[in-house]
């Protein structure tokens, strides 16, 4: 029992860790505040962090409530979003920066924009459908067993958190992580989302489909 608790409370860290992506959210900080003031960028991480944070713990706390309005099943919830996180995964690997996080339209728009901290930093760069999603299918595998809801929750305050810490040491991370260096974590990083992808997709089809699992 306690070896399950460890094993699902390193996979909640690890998917939410890697779904958020610390590193890349700075890098985007660091590209749509240039030329700000350090109060203003300061202000601006913490933010979009406390709004990101809210959002995440919402969708944790109201999400199985959301998809039975919709009539959504969990597998059939757990399957799309392994498809999603597949191709956030993918293009993580070929170093791009995921269409479902920021577009360049987006990217673009926000230059002029009073305040960023919510569109697009706090979302969809932070907070976005593959947070959302992984932060969802988690809660729901926990039903029932507080610690492990607890520990997703500690998982998504501890994600924000590295976020925010990033954020505001910004300048000193960019002196020590050049391109090459980004593009390599993540490409490990997005190797692991796409372990952790087929994984949902996997148990999805299983649960759909016994008769696959030799049920």
């Amino acid at each position: 029992m306690a070896g399950d608790l460890v094993t699902f409370t390193l996979l909640a860290f690890s998917s939410v860790i890697i779904i958020v992506n610390p590193l890349a959210a700075t890098l985007i900080f660091v590209s749509l505040t240039a030329g700000a003031d350090n109060p203003t960028r300061m202000k601006v991480a913490k933010e979009s962090c406390r709004y990101a944070l809210i959002l995440l713990l919402v969708f944790a706390l109201l999400g199985g409530i959301i998809l039975q309005l919709f009539g959504i099943t969990l597998d059939a919830f757990r399957i799309a979003g392994g498809i999603l996180l597949f191709g956030i995964g993918m293009e993580m690997v070929y170093a791009k920066i995921s269409r479902t996080k920021l577009t360049a339209t987006e990217k673009y728009e926000s230059t002029d924009a009073e305040d960023i901290s919510v569109m697009p930093l706090a979302t969809p760069m932070i907070a976005g459908p593959g947070a959302i999603t992984t932060t969802i299918v988690l809660m729901n595998e926990a039903v029932g067993d507080y610690v492990q809801a607890i520990a997703i929750l500690a998982a998504v305050v501890v994600a924000i958190l590295i976020t925010y810490l990033m954020m505001i040491r910004s300048d000193a991370i960019m002196k020590r992580v050049g391109q090459r260096e980004f593009r390599v974590i993540n490409r490990i990083m997005g190797m692991l989302l796409i372990a952790i992808a087929v994984q949902f997709v996997v148990t999805g089809i299983k649960a759909t489909f016994p008769l696959l699992a030799g049920g």
